[in-house]
Parts: C-alpha cells; sequence; structure tokens
C-alpha cells in the first residue's frame, strides 16, 4: 500500500448533469460514506464517486437553511470540475480550504509559497492519469467563496501542541499501508501497479488502483488522527466550522462546505451534533471515469 501516502496528498493537499449524479433516498445512505467506487454488472469498476450530503435543520428552524458537505479529490476529471463551478453559483456562501492567511485566494501571492513541491507532484500524477488539477480548474475568485483553514502558523502551532510532525504522519501512514497489506489479500501491491504502467490501457488501469487505494483509507485516517485527533483534520475542520457559524450569523441560507472527502465523516457528525443538522439527501457524483 505504497500509494497511501501519496493518495493522502490529494484527499487533503484542499447544475450537475443527469449522466454524472446519483440521487438517493437518505434512508439508504450511509451516513459515515463520502467516496465509493461504482462496478458494472460485471462487477468492473466503472467510475470514483463522491457523496455531496445535504444537511438540514432538525427542528425546521431556521426555515429554507441547509448545509452541503461536497467533496473533493484535488485531481479529477475536467468535467467534474466544470459541473462544481455551475453548482456552486447557486449558494450564498462556498466555503473551501486553503492553509494560508486568512482570506487567502487560490492565486494569491501568499497561496503560492512552499507549495512548488506539492503542485510539482500534482500535476506530474494527473498527466500520468489523465487528470485535471482542482486548483487550475476551480473558480476561486467568485464572490460567494469564503476563505475558511488555518494559517501556516496557525498549523505548526496545533503540529506543535498535538506532538506531530510530518516524519511521524507519514511513518504512522507507512506502518498503517504495511498492515493493511499484510491483513487484506486483496490489497494493492507492486506487481499491480507494475503490470498496470505496461498495460496498454495504462490511464485506466492506474485510476482503477488508486480508486482501490481511496477506498482502503480507513486504517491510514485512523493512523493520522489518533485519539486527539490530528491538525490536518481536526484542528482544520474546527476551522472551518467556526467560519460556518460565522456565516450562519449573518443571515446566509444556504451553504456548501468544499473540503477533502476524508474531513466529511468528522465533519457531518459535528454537524448533527452541535448544528442540530440532519443529512436530507444525497448526490454520488462522478470524479473519474474508470472506464477509460
Amino acid at each position: 500500500m505504497k500509494l497511501s501516502i501519496f493518495l493522502f496528498v490529494f484527499l487533503f493537499s484542499g447544475h450537475l448533469s443527469a449522466k454524472d449524479v446519483n440521487s438517493v433516498p437518505i434512508s439508504e445512505i450511509n451516513k459515515t460514506e463520502f467516496l465509493r467506487i461504482k462496478k458494472d454488472s460485471d462487477n468492473t469498476p466503472v467510475a470514483l464517486q463522491l457523496a455531496n450530503v445535504r444537511y438540514v435543520p432538525q427542528h425546521g428552524i431556521p426555515e429554507g437553511m441547509y448545509v452541503d458537505l461536497i467533496s473533493a479529490v484535488h485531481i479529477a476529471d475536467q468535467a467534474y470540475y466544470q459541473n462544481l463551478n455551475l453548482l456552486f453559483k447557486d449558494y450564498d456562501v462556498v466555503l473551501y480550504e486553503l492553509v494560508a492567511e486568512e482570506g487567502t485566494r487560490v492565486g494569491d501571492d501568499n497561496a503560492n509559497e512552499g507549495k512548488s513541491l506539492l503542485s510539482a507532484f500534482q500535476n506530474g500524477m494527473k498527466n500520468v492519469l489523465g487528470l485535471s488539477f482542482q486548483l487550475d480548474e476551480i473558480d476561486y475568485a467568485a464572490k460567494n467563496f469564503v476563505h475558511a483553514d488555518i494559517s501556516p502558523a496557525d498549523f505548526k502551532k496545533s503540529m506543535d501542541e498535538k506532538g506531530e510532525s510530518f516524519f511521524s504522519m507519514f511513518i504512522n501512514m507507512w506502518l498503517a499501508g504495511m498492515h493493511e497489506q499484510a491483513t487484506n489479500p486483496n490489497a494493492v501491491n507492486d506487481v499491480d501497479i507494475l503490470l498496470a504502467l505496461f498495460s496498454p490501457n495504462r490511464e485506466r488501469d492506474l485510476k482503477i488502483i488508486a480508486a482501490t487505494q481511496f477506498m482502503e483509507m480507513d486504517s491510514v485516517m485512523d493512523a493520522i488522527e489518533g485519539e486527539q485527533g490530528s491538525t490536518i483534520v481536526s484542528t482544520r475542520n474546527l476551522k472551518a466550522l467556526k467560519v460556518l457559524r460565522r456565516e450562519i450569523e449573518k443571515g446566509h441560507k444556504k451553504f456548501a462546505i468544499f473540503y477533502g472527502a476524508a474531513h466529511m465523516p468528522e465533519m457531518a457528525k459535528v454537524l448533527i451534533k452541535e448544528f442540530k443538522l440532519k443529512p436530507d439527501q444525497v448526490n454520488w457524483v462522478t470524479a473519474w471515469d474508470l472506464t477509460h
């Protein structure tokens, strides 16, 4: 499971067409599931899909208010991002992730500091997989976009307080990945990756492997979060939800929280417990077409 560290980057870094969305009743939703691989009748993977889940007040007050958790993956089909740009126009406020100074927009000078290595890696991976990069495709200049993430200084402060380091985080991820590979006979291994690299359908086969790795991230997440929660997920979630509360107090009603899919299970729990919301509906959106 050596890809887990790389896939972690994509999950966290920071009007839909009918053919790309599957809407299901809330009674059928696994409340903690925000990623899935859609398969055809032959059990062949055909799409990596992300859940957009709507939460509404448990008692109907304030009337007309809702919060949509819009799960993100940081490289995806260009059509996925184009559809999101259309969807985002319908909200009063779209809260977005970006570890940067408060109020920073994607494209600002301070948003670009220190990310050249990460961007180079992500751009390399998007080219290998034939996908597009979120920061290149999403319109972060839209007037309803609101920065809802911590600053680099706060990120470092939180890591220091929790006794975290990037080295320890990656070691924990690596150990969790090794355990997954040892205990899961279906886990992706090096042979699978080599076969995909030399396959005549390389892009498709590599995307299927990567999508499969996404679905095996639970053990890696557990290793990162621990008992007190992590900076990269829990601390940033607290900031996003603090900004949400501020925007609610301004009188807005239609909200989207646009964050990596791995943030969503914890966010959902807080929306239910502290904001007194309840899940109302879910749309499954195709992020990766796995048929070619």
